[in-house]
């Protein structure tokens, strides 16, 4: 029973139009987790704009926005591990606004608390992919890069395409350029754009071939991740995934001070050619795949 007169908790709601410098903020506290919405939140300052509109949730707790998530084609929380009242609020909006993602993504003690809160209104999921170790490396890599992983050009987009869309069907199971497939194309021709796609490619019998490619599927806050990594299943276990990663951190140290990622715990391979490079695990992310 609340005593006459005594303060009541109320618990914080999550609302939207959240101002984006403070959003960042809130990403600062930990940037390798929070670079899927960092990433967001520096594009939409970077075209001018001051608030994230209905992309941006926040939670305030006593004036200050101690809690974040970007609602777009992802969603991603941002908030400390144990923030049960943000999660709570993010999920309350969630539930009030209804799935408009196609995942749920990030810090794994953030995600599948939410998760949890969702799954009755918005399962089941095609997929919980509940620990995949988030990995940086903020050195030079450990091996001799592969000096034939470079920058792709927009005249290989034809070549590089093809490659990207083989690593979405192995690694989510269905293809991205179902229907038009315009959207993902985009995203790729941005990638190689922005000098943000790597790949080594050679001479093949119908013409030029992707061995090995990669891409920095979103940097913020002077972390870049590193995703898409692919090698065409006949030439895995030469060696190439290791050396083309280190060309990419190499590449990508030129403009970020870390460069990180992150994998399916059950991935053994790609798990120890990473750890080869040089990258070490620093948390645990998850995805919820719808």
């Amino acid at each position: 029973m609340v005593r006459w007169g005594a303060p009541v908790h109320q618990a914080p709601s999550a609302s939207t139009g959240v101002d984006l410098r403070e959003a960042l903020d809130v990403c600062r506290r930990d940037p390798v987790a929070s670079v899927l919405a960092s990433s967001r939140i520096e594009a939409a300052l970077a075209d001018g704009g001051t608030d994230g509109g209905h992309h941006l949730w926040g939670v305030r707790r006593r004036g200050e926005l101690v809690a974040i998530a970007w609602a777009g084609a992802n969603l991603v929380p941002v908030c400390a591990p144990d923030d049960e009242e943000a999660v709570d609020a993010f999920a309350a909006l969630a539930l009030r606004q209804g799935r408009r993602c196609s995942s749920i993504v990030g810090d794994s003690a953030v995600v599948l608390p939410l998760w949890q809160r969702l799954e009755h209104a918005w399962g089941p999921a095609r997929d919980v992919r509940a620990s995949q170790p988030s990995l940086v490396i903020d050195h030079a890599p450990a091996v001799a890069p592969d000096p034939a992983v470079r920058r792709t050009t927009p005249d290989e987009l034809d070549v590089v395409l093809p490659a990207c869309v083989a690593m979405f069907v192995e690694e989510v199971g269905y293809s991205p350029v179902e229907g038009s497939g315009d959207a993902y194309e985009a995203r790729v021709r941005s990638l190689v754009e922005s000098g943000r796609s790597f790949a080594r490619i050679e001479p093949g019998p119908s013409g030029p071939v992707v061995l090995f490619k990669a891409e920095l599927g979103a940097v913020g806050l002077d972390v870049a991740q590193v995703q898409g990594v692919w090698v065409p299943p006949e030439r895995r276990g030469e060696g190439l995934s290791v050396a083309g990663m280190a060309a990419v951190v190499e590449l990508a140290r030129e403009h970020w001070g870390t460069v990180s990622l992150y994998v399916n715990d059950y991935n053994a391979r790609a798990l120890a050619a990473y750890r080869h490079v040089g990258f070490r695990q620093v948390g645990t992310y998850a995805t919820v795949l719808f």
